[in-house]
């Protein structure tokens, strides 16, 4: 069952990538994307990295295509503002430059032997990343809140300012 829950997730990660792509409407292009990162979160649960998972899911499948959408709506390009499609050699170089490309990733992963080192049973879970961020990690996790809490400030100084 996990090996057709991956392959499943799988298909539907590639499937929403090749619609971003070959989508000629941004707004579907971003829904497409959408539906590859709710599928990239299958996979991360399928890792047992639920904290990873919600986490893809709470940041770039909510906030961050929020953004996305936000600035697509704004710029409100219409059929006209496309452009007519145009197949060309660009193209044709792309797609077999990314053959080539997949077909060398290919022969890298597949012959790899499984890892054999072990993780612990609460590796991806909140309470290990909690564990190991608070502690190993804990004076980079400060520097990191000060240098988000000096970036809110600024935001609303600059934002003050203008008002």
């Amino acid at each position: 069952m996990e090996s057709l829950l991956f392959w499943l997730f799988a298909l539907l990660t590639l499937a929403g990538g090749v619609g971003v792509v070959a989508f000629r409407n941004p707004i579907n292009g971003a829904m497409s994307l959408v539906g590859s990162f709710f599928a990239l979160s299958g996979l991360y649960l399928l890792l047992e990295a639920q904290l990873v998972a919600a986490l893809q899911i709470l940041v770039y499948a909510g906030a961050i295509m929020v953004l996305f959408l936000f600035v697509i709506m704004l710029l409100n390009l219409g059929p006209r503002d496309l452009g007519a499609r145009r197949f060309g050699v660009g193209k044709v170089a792309g797609f077999f430059s990314a053959t080539a490309a997949v077909v060398l990733l290919l022969k890298v992963v597949v012959p790899l032997a499984p890892p054999t080192q072990s993780v612990t049973s609460d590796f991806g879970t909140v309470a290990g990343v909690g564990r190991i961020l608070y502690t190993q990690y804990a004076l980079p996790f400060e520097v990191v809140s000060l240098l988000l809490l000096t970036a809110m400030v600024a935001a609303v100084v600059v934002a003050k300012g203008k008002i």
